[in-house]
């Protein structure tokens, strides 16, 4: 068996950093880029004319307006991001660093510039919704040549020239005929169900620490009311005292549950006292001092202020709708029962893999139960590909009986464990390795892409960032094949360019009937 070739570090001697300056370093800038590098290849293959047709529509600004950045700046970037898994500005700092990065996102020559602010990524993930990314993701489905689409439109063409119109009889239905209810369902390909949890980037809440941040969050607004009008008199709310109070028992490492809960009592008192001091500061205003975002401060700690006395007079952990960050109100608690992590905080997704190519099909930052998402899927299968699929893989959560008669009413088998007892005789269940592939995508999303940890901090924008790291998933898939899209590019452009040719022909002299010949001699 030959031996692995290695590749060792270059013997270059050392030289010290006083005798190097930078005119005299070797740059490969008078070189061409090479053709093998990854972000060549994957600027190559995908495909930018839908991804950037899906963002302008988005903008608004086709009939009035100034034109906005780049839609392949802003999509590359946000490729570029994840797929790297950078934050906002480091992703910024390599593009302007990175040739080939600066080859991928579109420019025809290297720039030291940033090619924008990094706060424009808020904007970009609120133009690419999950409506958008999830339209594009249908769009990169059919873009794969070794996938059979399915065109209703096609098919009822094909069936109306097969089968001519009839008339209809009275007393029946348009439509409904003894052929149409004979007709079989076809059934082809598999399909894989599954559902995670996407963690958001938010400190571990407790219900001290929740409470303390509200307090502090009350305490600037009360602030705030009181610099507005120097006239109001300023009311006193014991922040030293609270905020040492709640040192007293945060900073043990060890705290009983007694303790924990008069801890509890003092800071819901002293919120309940700042919020009456809001209210009464408020009634002195005419209109609304607050700003859209204090006021939505204001509006989650009283929300917040409610939950943690009812679960504390009712002696409970839990409560419906849950906040667990005033900074993020729309985060909720998903109960995993994980080894790791029991709970994680966050929305959770349900996913569909369809030939390789994942699709976000809910996302939610309520819990809910995957198993009534199963024949919603199964529906969009048959939308995508014509037919129902022949096999659908799922966790046990989803084989449950209304599902597994629906699946045998259409004639789908489930490949999962089966329900009762063992029988005795070998029967065909579903092996451990089969439902790896969608187990592969979460811990692709999760490990490379950034999934484990959305660091985004609005709704719409983490939303966004779900839905983008699916369609880093399908462009790197579909980057592995041979996509159909070059073909039609290129039969696009010989046309252009043959009409181009013929017309450039003409106008020198040589139209007739050798236009051809001697547009073929040219171009050979």
């Amino acid at each position: 068996m030959a031996k692995a070739q290695k590749f060792r570090a270059a013997k270059q001697k050392y030289q010290s950093p006083n005798q190097l300056i930078i005119p005299e370093f070797e740059s490969p800038f008078s070189k061409n880029l090479s053709s093998d590098n990854r972000w060549v290849i994957l600027a190559q293959r995908i495909p930018w004319d839908i991804l950037v047709h899906t963002y302008q529509g988005q903008m608004g600004n086709t009939k009035t307006g100034a034109d906005g950045i780049n839609p392949r700046v802003a999509i590359a970037s946000m490729i570029i991001k994840h797929i790297c898994d950078l934050s906002d500005r480091e992703t910024v700092l390599q593009i302007q660093e990175n040739m080939y990065m600066q080859y991928f996102i579109g420019y025809s020559s290297f720039s030291n510039e940033k090619p924008f602010d990094p706060s424009l990524f808020v904007d970009f993930r609120h133009r690419l919704g999950i409506e958008q990314i999830n339209e594009i993701n249908e769009k990169i489905l059919r873009l794969d040549s070794s996938i059979k689409q399915y065109n209703p439109d096609a098919d009822q063409e094909q069936k109306a020239e097969a089968d001519p119109p009839q008339e209809v009889k009275s007393g029946e239905l348009a439509g409904s005929s003894e052929s149409d209810a004979a007709t079989p369902i076809m059934h082809k390909g598999e399909l894989i169900v599954d559902a995670t949890a996407c963690p958001q980037d938010i400190a571990y809440p407790t219900d001290l620490n929740l409470l303390n941040d509200a307090r502090k969050k009350a305490e600037e607004l009360i602030d705030f009311l009181c610099e507005e009008r120097p006239d109001l008199e300023k009311p006193r709310t014991y922040r030293k005292v609270a905020r040492k109070e709640y040192l007293s028992v945060a900073q043990k490492k060890v705290k009983s549950k007694k303790q924990i809960r008069k801890a509890i009592g003092k800071q819901l008192n002293y919120l309940k006292r700042d919020l009456t001091h809001i209210d009464n500061l408020l009634d002195k205003y005419r209109l609304m001092p607050f700003d859209k975002h204090q006021l939505k401060y204001f509006m989650v700690i009283q929300h917040l202020y409610q939950q943690q006395l009812y679960m504390f007079k009712e002696h409970i952990h839990s409560v419906e709708h849950r906040i667990v960050s005033i900074h993020q109100p729309h985060v909720r608690p998903i109960v995993r029962g994980k080894t790791n992590a029991n709970v994680e905080f966050g929305a959770k997704i349900h996913v569909s893999l369809m030939k390789g190519y994942a699709f976000l099909d809910e996302l939610s930052w309520e819990a809910f139960n995957e198993g009534s998402y199963l024949m919603a899927s199964v529906e969009k299968y048959k939308n995508r590909f014509g037919c129902y699929p022949a096999y659908v893989l799922a966790d046990k959560i989803y084989c449950n009986r209304p599902n597994r008669a629906k699946l045998k009413e259409l004639g789908i088998k489930l490949r999962a464990k089966p329900l009762g007892r063992p029988k005795a005789v070998d029967v065909e269940h579903v092996r451990p390795g089969e439902r790896n592939p969608i187990e592969g995508k979460f811990g692709q999303a999760k490990t490379a892409y950034g999934m484990n940890r959305i660091k985004a901090r609005l709704q719409q924008t983490s939303q966004s960032w779900i839905a983008t790291i699916i369609l880093v998933l399908n462009l790197v898939k579909l980057a592995g094949q041979v996509p159909l899209w070059l073909k039609i590019n290129w039969v696009t452009y010989s046309a252009h360019l043959w009409s181009s040719i013929e017309t450039w022909l003409i106008g020198i002299g040589h139209a007739g009937s050798s236009t051809k010949n001697y547009t073929l001699m040219l171009l050979t």
